[in-house]
């Protein structure tokens, strides 16, 4: 069974006509685009680290299926401000599983939206642990 040890977050902006390229663009900015991302649920495994890029990026090969929890947004408009976050819940007791949430919006500051991914995260969190 796997289950990551090690977790890390980045984040990445793309701006381009074409939507398919402003995604490789962001993407590249967040470092991610040599790997073969696959999407999960929003699980923080148990007994898993939270690792900064530079540390987490080594363990992984171009070309590896590599499983990732994504927020994503796009726009055609001019000027539109959109947000994409991923909030993060880790219990105390490492033997328990965490949350990850994912939020994306239009209107909102970073700030705003990285807030209300976090609360997401946590109220997820609480409510299973019976908070």
């Amino acid at each position: 069974m796997f289950v990551a040890s090690k977790v890390f977050l980045t984040k990445g902006v793309g701006r381009h006509r074409e939507k398919l390229s402003s995604f490789e663009l962001a993407l590249r900015d967040a470092q991610i685009a040599m790997f073969n991302l696959v999407r999960v649920s929003s699980i923080f495994p148990p007994k898993c680290k939270l690792v900064s890029p530079r540390e987490g990026l080594p363990y992984l090969t171009p070309g590896q299926i590599t499983y990732c929890v994504m927020s994503e947004n796009a726009t055609n408009e001019p000027h539109r401000l959109i947000a994409a976050s991923v909030g993060v819940a880790v219990p105390k007791d490492d033997s328990h599983y965490g949350y990850l949430s994912e939020h994306h919006s239009y209107g909102e500051t970073d700030q705003k939206a990285g807030d209300y991914a976090e609360d997401l995260a946590a109220e997820m969190l609480a409510t299973v642990l019976g908070v």
